[in-house]
């Protein structure tokens, strides 16, 4: 039992000096919350200040989810060939310098590019920290760490909008953009002090970057991987329409100040870190794809709810709220059960399978940002359409073409905790 253990043990690489860097996986972790969300509770204060529509502003966070899908496929692959530290650092850098252009844009135009090339710059911190934690941990003890690291990118879209709404009641929109610059600043010193390259020498791809996207074009064959990654994508999709959505449902129709939607927004963020907390105590003990399917199941069946009954006519902040939380409560366990399979099965080329992951999830949710604003009709109502749409087909594809019932990407069982369980119940002499 101890050779299994120390074949699944993190390795971590020492500096000069021999000494074991401080956690670096925790730094990328603070990175994987750069995408910006937290103007959120803004939105309507945006469309006022730019004199546009709702829809337009709608379409600054898609041009962000665009970039952030676009940098993702790109930067995956491109640190295969030339190693993690070095685009962390200037993908940190051109995070913190677009996001002064944001708050100082004149206009929509220049807004919406702005945030477009942001989110390439914020990619780099999404996709390369998981390609870290590809290359320092297998099996069970990756899918404990990814779950970490899923939790902190699951609250990415939920708690900065919190402390934007804080931040909103002291100031304009423009300033919550001043304070993403200064955490581009602090992002890229930690980045800067504490994380050394996690790929060795021996394992950067060669033949160049041509040979690093063709490995993606393997990846893009396998059945089974494009199940997965449309399972995940198309939860984000909903995550994301529930983001663009749900300020207005909470201010316009139910009455709420953006401090109290923030709070909202807290609440069910409290719900992703304890459903996150949960995956990664089971893990290990529970098959990854039994996981996957109970929070596929769980977020089906909030989403029908609500559509059920606000077809009936109940639309009530409680209700509406509660199945908003079970969405988030589900989406915590789909996240990290898919993004453990995911480069499991792309384990060959962990960059590159990062890279496609973060692009089929930003790219669905990019597309999903705007469809509440678009449908039009009540704004509760176009919302629940939306989430019940994606919902429904990410049940679809986990069954037509992820068949979690085959064990795709499931790690080796941990058979040192397998043998402490037997001896607890194994009766004593």
């Amino acid at each position: 039992m101890e050779t299994d253990e120390r074949q699944y043990r993190f390795r971590a690489p020492s500096d000069r000096n021999g000494a074991t860097p401080h956690r670096p996986w925790r730094t990328l972790g603070d990175i994987a919350v750069s995408p910006p969300t937290c103007t959120r509770p803004g939105f309507p204060e945006i469309v006022t200040s730019f004199r546009t529509s709702g829809a337009s502003v709608q379409l600054s966070l898609t041009a962000c989810l665009v970039g952030l899908a676009v940098g993702q496929v790109v930067l995956g692959p491109v640190s295969d060939a030339m190693g993690r530290r070095r685009l962390l650092l200037v993908g940190s850098g051109t995070f913190t310098v677009l996001s002064l252009v944001c708050a100082l844009a004149p206009s929509i135009a220049v807004f919406d590019v702005a945030r477009l090339l942001q989110g390439i710059a914020g990619s780099a911190g999404l996709v390369i920290g998981r390609a870290v934690i590809s290359d320092r941990f297998t099996g069970t003890r990756a899918a404990r760490q990814l779950s970490t690291l899923s939790v902190i990118g699951m609250t990415a879209p939920v708690l900065p909008p919190v402390v934007g709404g804080l931040i909103l009641g002291v100031g304009s929109w423009r300033l919550v953009f001043v304070a993403l610059a200064v955490t581009g600043l602090l992002l890229l010193t930690a980045v800067w002090a504490w994380l050394p390259e996690s790929l060795p020498a021996e394992r950067l791809r060669t033949g160049g970057l041509p040979a690093v996207f063709v490995a993606m074009g393997g990846l893009l064959r396998r059945r089974e991987l494009i199940g997965y990654l449309l399972v995940m994508g198309c939860g984000l999709a909903a995550l994301f329409a529930y983001i663009t959505g749900s300020p207005f449902v909470l201010q316009n129709t139910y009455g709420l100040s953006p401090t109290d939607c923030s709070l909202v927004f807290a609440a069910n963020a409290v719900g992703t870190v304890v459903a996150g907390g949960i995956f990664g105590r089971l893990a290990g003990r529970v098959r990854l794809n039994s996981l996957l399917v109970t929070g596929v199941l769980i977020t089906v069946t909030c989403v029908i709810t609500l559509m059920f009954l606000l077809a009936i006519g109940i639309s009530t902040l409680p209700t509406t709220w509660a199945c908003l939380f079970g969405l988030a409560f589900g989406f915590g366990i789909v996240l990290p059960a898919s993004t453990t399979i995911i480069l499991a099965v792309g384990g060959d080329a962990p960059g590159a399978a990062s890279g496609v992951l973060g692009g089929a999830q930003f790219v669905l949710g990019a597309a999903a940002a705007p469809l509440p604003g678009i449908l039009g009709g009540t704004p509760a109502v176009s919302m629940a359409v939306v989430l019940l749409g994606f919902a429904l087909l990410s049940a679809v594809v986990l069954i037509t073409l992820a068949r979690p019932w085959q064990g795709h990407g499931e790690p080796p069982v941990d058979t040192d905790l397998s043998s402490r369980s037997l001896s607890a119940a194994s009766p004593t002499s």
